[in-house]
């Protein structure tokens, strides 16, 4: 409801939806991420929300659509009476350059509505930069990029609030403070919500802009940055007395339920259920950020993991789930979860996967929940190759517990594991690069058995950049020495055999560095690289060119100066025998500056930063106060809370693993179709449709053998992408004998509205499978004629026909997989064509889409459609007409009606 005020309220949107249908064709890349149709997808009624939210994630689709925080807010807000959330992501390349061809703004994916139809616009930003990312998404979206720019538009037009979120958000939100009307600090579970009854209150009061911001600046967790200045030394302070000095992060407990949620149609970077088991770390590694931005520890009891994690599998089909936390073997109940889930879902090929994770904790128990015969990958991360160098990060981890670890892996059954190292780590040798090396050597030579396979590692060796709100944050490095190191470990790691190494590029660590640590000088920089070419369209296909844009948008901002320290190193805390400018350093004072990001309150204290800095000095450690004793880093009391700790559980015995059923009782045979916008699921992506609504279904799929075994799901032939079709065939091979009705209805019920179960037969199970049989298909095809000023007639379309009939040969050259040229027949491969003339239309069947029985010319042929090769494709028919009467066409659209199966 939108209420005229005398102020200029924020609150006028017109709804305007995007014909998506002209946008979204065969052509763009992956079309069916952008269609909003998934499972689990929320369409509320635009009217009825008093609110409108769209999260928008600044990745391509496959990235933020798996994001486990994207799914959980999405979910969260739209369980909030009166308030609608919907999505939207970067568009890939293809579809960024044709919404500006176009002049459509980028919209979201389930409304339609453009952006600026919204109320709120919240980005997550998770890395440093990102940032450019989201400028893009603004620009696509024709919205001004600074609050500045928004609030005093010239043209008077109303935008939506723009904010941010995220690790990268919380940490250091000022390099990016000229672009978001407010920053959400930390958890989101309970802080988006109460910004949503605010936004609500807002609007019925008909508030103007900077009063609703001033409203959202009185609640905790939300920073304004327009109500706050960078004094000379780069600290931030208020501007207004209403607004408080030290903004605080907020904290929330995870709910697992709110973590089923979308299951996309095309596979995504996480393509599995995730579920936390357990939030915030107190391990206290001082080179990690989250570690610090996330205490105090919170775990998850493990009656609502596993409920999440079964309702889950059984509401999404999913075959993989993850358990995660920054530190998953800290959850002790760990292997009590995992087992009860594998030992409940032991009949269901259903495996389970952990991020990264303690080394030191890793047992035949945990082997065993994450072993089976979907063996998924091991990844540890020592971060440091020798003991002086990892108790100097605090990492608590030791060469034994190291071994130990690698070494039950390799007993269970891994062959290759993942290791994470760090190089350019404060107070770091030239001894403790090689000992990486070393490291490795040591653990090959002790886990090794005779008639085994060796073990093998994939490392990657990162680059250490200092974040803020760490021990660290006071440190600098320096990209030559990177490069120095690196080398040194390119030549060490030439003798080691089954070793697979990934370097990260120095100046990906120095422009994280540098943007990650600045000040509100920076936004420049970050816009002018944006507008340079910077950001995911270019970063990492043409690092190059984005790292140019770079540094030439620093140097346009005359910070090139301060690049250069990140390049040469500033000072080093821990000085060294190659940089001896530390010398005289004194750590206190230069502690006591201010920083950019003081104004911060993430709960951990400055000064305990500091002495915890000069106990890395002195290579001592510190104890995990989840477990031990507390080690007063100033996070627990009323603001952030405690840690939570479950303690261990008895562990189930262990049922085994998965043996998968091959047994082939009965074949089912099913007639579906293809309709709107499922027409731009891929085939792959169709298959795998399939598999979850098995799953979900709960029928008694069989599946095959082997290390990695699948359902046993048969599709007669692949469709086009962007084809519609009314008469696809898939088999299934079934464990047990099913009543065909029965089958029909509940896989049905779990297939969208546009894939229709048209029939299913029982068929013999020792026959061919359909695409064995498969012989020939019936197409209808929509065509245009290229020369406008000269459209055939009734009796030319007839004649064409015919010519092509009565030859005897159409030619047409083909390039094989082998790349060689091959000369075929078209027309030993067409066995009926015809020309449908208009008048004719009303008899199609009704299967036949609206959109192709509108077209203007419409021919209707039966070709081969063998899967050994032998077939007659819409754009082999369009070749030979081209061929016949020298004329250029169109394919429009495609539609399949029939498949057909020799008897």
């Amino acid at each position: 409801m939108d209420l005229a005020t005398s102020n200029p309220t924020y609150w006028n949107h017109s709804a305007v939806s995007v014909a998506v249908e002209q946008l979204l064709t065969p052509e763009i890349s992956r079309p069916a991420r952008y269609l909003g149709n998934e499972l689990g997808a929320v369409h509320k009624a635009w009217e009825s929300a008093a609110v409108r939210w769209v999260l928008t994630y600044p990745e391509v689709y496959e990235v933020g659509a798996s994001n486990l925080g994207h799914i959980i807010l999405y979910s969260i807000l739209n369980a909030q009476p009166r308030q609608l959330c919907d999505r939207a992501y970067l568009p890939a390349p293809d579809l960024a350059a044709k919404l500006r061809h176009t002049q459509i703004p980028l919209f979201a994916v389930e409304s339609r509505q453009i952006l600026l139809n919204f109320d709120i616009l919240g980005f997550s930003l998770s890395y440093e930069l990102g940032a450019t990312n989201i400028l893009e998404m603004l620009d696509l979206a024709n919205i001004p990029l600074t609050w500045k720019e928004r609030r005093d538009d010239p043209t008077g037009r109303l935008y939506p609030l723009i904010f941010a979120g995220g690790q990268t958000a919380t940490s250091n939100p000022e390099p990016y403070a000229d672009f978001f009307d407010f920053i959400a600090l930390g958890d989101g579970e309970e802080l988006l919500p109460e910004i949503g009854l605010i936004l609500e209150e807002g609007k019925a009061l008909g508030l103007s802009r900077e009063e609703l911001l001033l409203d959202l600046a009185q609640v905790p967790g939300v920073y304004v940055p327009q109500f706050y200045e960078m004094a000379a030394d780069g600290s931030v302070h208020p501007n207004r007395p209403d607004v408080p000095a030290r903004v605080l992060r907020r904290v929330a407990t995870p709910i697992p339920a709110y973590s089923i949620g979308l299951v996309p149609y095309v596979q995504t970077v996480h393509d599995r259920l995730t579920i936390e088991v357990r939030r915030g770390c107190t391990r206290g590694c001082r080179f990690c950020q989250p570690g610090m931005l996330t205490r105090p520890a919170r775990d998850v009891e493990p009656d609502q993991v596993v409920d999440a994690i079964e309702q889950g599998m059984r509401a999404t089909g999913y075959n993989e789930f993850s358990l995660l936390s920054l530190s998953c073997s800290d959850y002790l109940a760990l292997p009590a979860v995992g087992i009860a889930i594998k030992n409940r879902l032991k009949d269901e090929n259903i495996s389970l996967s952990l991020p990264s994770q303690r080394v030191d904790r890793f047992d035949e128990n945990i082997a065993n929940i994450i072993g089976g015969t979907r063996q998924t990958g091991l990844t540890f991360a020592p971060e440091a190759g020798t003991q002086r160098m990892r108790d100097i990060i605090n990492k608590g981890l030791t060469n034994e517990e190291l071994l130990r670890g690698v070494k039950t892996a390799y007993e269970q059954g891994w062959d290759k594991v993942k290791l994470y190292f760090m190089i350019g780590l404060p107070g770091e040798t030239d001894a403790d690069i090689l000992g990486i090396a070393e490291t490795l050597r040591w653990l090959q030579q002790n886990c090794s058995t005779r008639g085994k396979k060796r073990l093998s590692f994939n490392v990657t060796i990162s680059n250490f950049t200092p974040k803020p709100h760490t021990p660290f944050q006071w440190h600098s490095v320096s990209t030559t020495e990177f490069l120095r190191k690196q080398t040194l470990l390119r030549q060490e790691f030439r003798s080691i055999k089954g070793l697979k190494a990934n370097f990260t590029d120095v100046r990906i660590s120095a422009m994280e560095d540098f943007v990650g640590r600045g000040d509100r000088r920076l936004s420049a920089v970050v816009r002018r690289a944006w507008e340079l070419g910077a950001g995911m369209d270019s970063w990492w296909e043409s690092l190059d060119r984005a790292f140019a844009a770079w540094e030439q948008a620093i140097a346009e901002a005359d910070l090139t100066w301060k690049y250069r320290q990140v390049e040469t190193g500033e000072w080093n805390v821990f000085g060294s025998s190659r940089d001896d400018s530390s010398e005289g350093l004194d750590l206190h004072a230069s502690c006591q500056m201010p920083l950019p990001w003081d104004h911060i309150d993430t709960g951990i204290d400055k000064q305990w930063l500091q002495a915890d800095l000069q106990q890395a000095l002195e290579a001592a450690t510190v104890p995990d106060c989840s477990f031990d004793g507390c080690s007063h880093c100033g996070v627990c009391g009323a603001d952030f809370g405690h840690n939570i700790v479950v303690e261990a559980l008895p562990i189930p015995q262990f049922a085994g693993h998965f043996v998968p059923k091959q047994d082939r009782v009965q074949r089912l045979r099913v007639w579906f179709g293809k309709q709107g916008n499922m027409a731009l699921v891929s085939h792959l992506d169709l298959i795998r449709l399939f598999d979850r609504a098995i799953r979900r279904a709960a029928l008694p799929i069989s599946f095959t053998g082997g290390f990695h075994p699948g359902p046993r799901i048969s599709p007669a032939n692949a469709l086009s992408l962007g084809a519609t079709s009314s008469g696809e065939i898939v088999d299934f091979d079934l464990t047990e004998s099913m009543d065909v009705a029965e089958f029909q209805q509940r896989f049905a019920a779990q297939l969208p509205a546009d894939i229709p179960v048209y029939r299913v037969e029982a068929i013999d199970p020792a026959s061919e499978a359909a695409t064995k049989r498969l012989e020939t298909a019936e197409y209808y095809i929509s065509l245009t004629v290229n020369d406008d000023s000269n459209q055939p007639s009734t009796n030319d379309w007839q004649q064409w026909i015919e010519r092509i009939l009565d030859a005897s040969e159409i030619k047409m050259e083909q390039i094989t997989k082998s790349g060689a040229t091959k000369t075929v027949n078209l027309r030993d491969r067409l066995f009926d064509l015809e020309w449908i003339a208009p008048d004719r239309y009303s008899d199609l069947p009704t299967s036949i889409p609206p959109l192709l029985a509108a077209a203007t010319t419409l021919l209707r042929y039966v070709g081969s459609c063998r899967n050994d090769g032998t077939l007659l494709r819409p754009e082999h028919v369009v070749h030979l007409l081209e061929q016949t009467v020298q004329r250029d066409f169109q394919l429009r659209h495609i539609h399949r009606s029939q498949l057909f199966l020799t008897p």
